[in-house]
């Protein structure tokens, strides 16, 4: 199962959002099970008819991952999703996988939340991974490159790209 986190997307990407999409990959495979009916029909039917819970939904996908044989989650970019729901999907995350051991978490995210990911998954393996100021430079290139209206920028404010953006990602 795969979720991107988009920084443009934040106000759809509330944790029960992305456990909901995480869950509806796992259906993609053999169907809607009948205590996932179950749950949404308990809820349709609650005043108002409103949508899956948090809890719910973490007790849905414990119960639907743990009758299978693996899974691995990966959820790339988590540090574009807001604070508030990352620190919710990384403890609904938890929950999940501490009742599932045939569960794979895979997180990718800026240095700036690994300490965020420890606090839930201490345990977890770690693997930096950092740019250069050569891959900033050619990744900047390829971009320009590409701009479908190179009208916009001139010659200075390309060259003030290149020279800035790669200074400031060194930081």
């Amino acid at each position: 199962m795969g979720l991107y986190c988009d920084f443009l997307a934040q106000h759809e990407q509330s944790t029960t959002n992305m456990l909901g999409a995480i869950l509806k990959q796992l259906m993609n495979r053999e169907g809607i099970p009948e205590h996932i009916r179950r749950a949404f029909h308990r809820a349709k039917r609650e005043f108002g008819g409103r949508s899956l819970l948090l809890p719910d939904m973490i007790e849905i996908l414990k119960e639907t991952i743990t009758s299978l044989l693996r899974v691995y989650i990966c959820i790339d970019a988590l540090d574009e999703c807001t604070a508030k729901h990352r620190r919710g999907l990384l403890d609904s995350l938890r929950k999940v996988a501490r009742v599932s051991p045939n569960t794979r978490v895979f997180l990718t995210g800026r240095l700036h939340i690994d300490d965020e990911i420890g606090k839930c998954f201490a345990e977890a393996a770690r693997a930096p991974i950092s740019s250069t100021h050569t891959d900033v430079k050619n990744y900047l290139e390829m971009r320009l490159d590409g701009d479908t209206d190179p009208n916009v920028i001139d010659d200075e404010l390309r060259a003030d790209i290149m020279r800035i953006i790669p200074k400031i990602s060194e930081m």
